[in-house]
């Protein structure tokens, strides 16, 4: 199921008493407990129907027991469970852990307890059976970075909490200079909506004006200039990069990866690869694969390489002493501009 429709369950109250909340993407999986906490307990609950066990320091069953205990004082009571390295085909816990009792668990859970297994990992180990038996009687969330269609509605939701919109471009400004990290755009929206008012809009200039940018969105606008033959621009980026005391070795590694980008999303979109399936193969945010596609396009994939082996070429002679490091990357800038 996905974040967006757990989280319509959760507020009209449609609950399950299993959750199986698994995947990278960590946010996602403490925003959603964060409300089935808030649904079914007040704070002064917390102390009384609120437990939490570190299955690599405690065996499932006294988790389990919890769960089978009634609630004090209130109608629910929730056990939260995480890093339960049973579900993965890697288990470097030395704990022992009672499945079997968990199994039955989970065939007959308590209705009066919320029982959430979080599980931090890419994959879990579909051929395992209590793998297969999580999946069947909890209610699942898969926690992967949003598709373009869910970042949209994600946003809409987030700015409407503050009663201001966001325009299509100030979204699109949004991830690109803070890429998949959902954390940091949740606390970026709350600035940009005190800045903006109760009414107002945020729009890409004040995206532009308010976000903090990282090295990386530097390069990545580097690059957009670069590409863009906006010679000016470019040098002022990188003359800035330098002024903030930024590494050229590190600049130059950066320059070279966002290339990389380049060059791959236009191979893979050249082999029939759609927009969303790129961004899977690549990890990366469909937002940021739409830019690379945009400026990809401006070149050729030869074009692309020979960059990739300049920089390389160019790494070398740093490294090497053929070439102070400044003058290095001014030339590599130059003469992509000129190209």
């Amino acid at each position: 199921m996905s974040f967006l429709q757990v989280q319509k369950n959760i507020k009209k109250g449609i609950l399950s008493p299993l959750y199986l909340l698994y995947g990278t993407e960590t946010f996602l999986i403490e925003e959603t407990i964060h409300k089935l906490l808030n649904k079914v307990l007040t704070e002064d609950q917390y102390d009384f129907n609120l437990s939490t066990y570190e299955l690599k320091e405690t065996p499932i069953s006294a988790a389990v027991e919890e769960a089978l205990t009634i609630p004090f004082m209130g109608t629910h009571r929730v056990v939260i469970v995480r890093d339960p390295q049973f579900l993965t085909g890697k288990d470097q816990s030395k704990v022992e852990h009672d499945l079997k009792a968990f199994e039955n668990y989970i065939t007959n859970p308590v209705p009066e307890t919320i029982f959430i297994i979080v599980a931090p990992y890419e994959k879990l180990d579909e051929r395992k059976k209590i793998v297969k038996l999580l999946k069947k009687e909890a209610e699942v969330l898969e926690a992967t970075a949003f598709s373009e269609t869910e970042m949209d509605k994600w946003l809409d939701g987030r700015v409407k909490k503050y009663d201001v919109e966001i325009t299509k471009l100030g979204k699109e400004k949004l991830v690109q200079l803070l890429g998949n990290s959902l954390v940091m755009i949740a606390g970026e929206i709350e600035k940009l909506a005190l800045y903006a008012g109760s009414g107002g809009v945020i729009d890409e200039t004040v995206v532009q004006q308010l976000v903090s940018k990282t090295m990386e969105q530097d390069v990545f606008s580097l690059v957009d200039h670069v590409v863009h033959r906006r010679k000016k621009e470019a040098l002022q980026v990188f003359y800035d990069l330098l002024k903030q005391k930024e590494e050229p070795i590190k600049i130059l590694s950066l320059l070279a990866r966002q290339f990389r980008i380049l060059y791959q999303v236009k191979e893979l979109s050249t082999r029939g690869y759609s927009q969303q399936q790129i961004a899977g193969t690549l990890k990366l945010h469909p937002y940021v694969v739409k830019l690379a596609n945009q400026q990809g396009n401006l070149f050729d994939e030869k074009k692309l390489l020979l960059f990739i082996d300049e920089l390389a070429e160019t790494d070398y002679k740093i490294k090497t002493g053929k070439i102070e490091k400044q003058l290095a990357l001014e030339l590599f800038i130059i003469k992509v501009l000129g190209e």
